[in-house]
Order: structure tokens, then C-alpha cells, then sequence
């Protein structure tokens, strides 16, 4: 979990340099990126609230995903994504918000979407919602580390 620290500590910076704010919608990692960011003091800067919106039902009515997207893609699909990352960013008024969605597994799988499988957003104030699935080995605990790894690694290079 250093690795996580460390990564998250820098774009703390990054975003306190810059002056922006952060939020995020996580499903498949239950609250953990929040929780890396939250863990770097002086976050209360740049970090005003998250979603933990592991139901379907808690991505409809926290970040507004559309009951279609939920319904013709599934919950691991980037339109839902997508859709948490925007609902996220709206509703905490943030400069970037993150959204995650996936299957940490070891159940849970399809042949479609084994486990492992996760879909990542990233929307911005100034610009277009990003997207990106991506496969990782491992178990649950693994799956979920290299997830978060991802989702903060994503938006340093970004701003960096």
C-alpha cells in the first residue's frame, strides 16, 4: 500500500499546485481511491466528497447513470462509466472526477467480463470524458491495488 501512498501524495500535490478539485465514483474498489487520497494529509484541499455506488441502484440515484445504460450494458460497460464519472464530477462540483466499475473477482466473472475486467473514466471540467478497460491478474485484493494504482497514475500523467 506504499506504492498507493506515494502515488496518491503526488498528485495531492499536483492537484493543491494547481488548484483543482477531485472526486470519485467507485464501485469494483469500494471506496479505496477515496481512501488513498484521503489518507495524504492536507486533502481536505483539493478532496470534497466521493461516491461509493457499488449497487446499481446507488449509481442511478448518486451519479446519475440512466437506467438503460445499466440495463442494455451492464454495471462493467463504459457507458456506465462514463455516465458515474460525469454524475460524479456534477454533483461534487469537481475539476476531474474518477469513476471505476469492474469485476475484482474471484466470482462474479463472465466469459465476456472475466474477472479482473475493469472500466475506468475520467471526466474533466475543460474537456472530454476519457475511458478504458483494462484486464489484471491476481486475486481480489490485487485486482482492486492495481485498479486504484491506475485510476491515480491515469490523472498524474495528465496534469503533470
Amino acid at each position: 500500500m506504499d506504492h498507493l501512498y506515494s502515488l496518491a501524495k503526488q498528485l495531492g500535490d499536483v492537484l493543491a499546485d494547481a488548484q483543482l478539485t477531485i472526486t470519485t465514483a467507485e464501485s469494483c474498489t469500494g471506496g479505496g481511491i477515496a481512501y488513498c487520497l484521503t489518507d495524504v494529509a492536507g486533502s481536505s484541499q483539493w478532496f470534497h466528497q466521493a461516491f461509493v455506488t457499488y449497487s446499481n441502484d446507488a449509481k442511478q440515484r448518486l451519479v446519475k447513470v440512466p437506467d438503460m445504460a445499466l440495463e442494455q450494458y451492464g454495471a462493467v460497460s463504459e457507458p456506465v462509466v462514463m455516465a458515474m464519472a460525469e454524475g460524479a464530477r456534477e454533483r461534487a462540483n469537481a475539476d476531474v472526477a474518477i469513476a471505476v466499475s469492474g469485476v475484482a473477482g474471484p466470482s462474479g466473472g463472465s466469459e465476456e467480463k472475466p474477472a479482473g475486467t475493469v472500466w475506468f473514466a475520467w471526466a474533466w471540467r475543460e474537456d472530454e470524458t476519457e475511458t478504458e478497460v483494462c484486464h489484471f491478474d491476481g486475486h481480489r485484493r490485487q485486482v482492486r491495488e492495481q485498479t486504484i494504482a491506475h485510476a491515480l497514475g491515469h490523472v498524474l500523467n495528465r496534469l503533470q
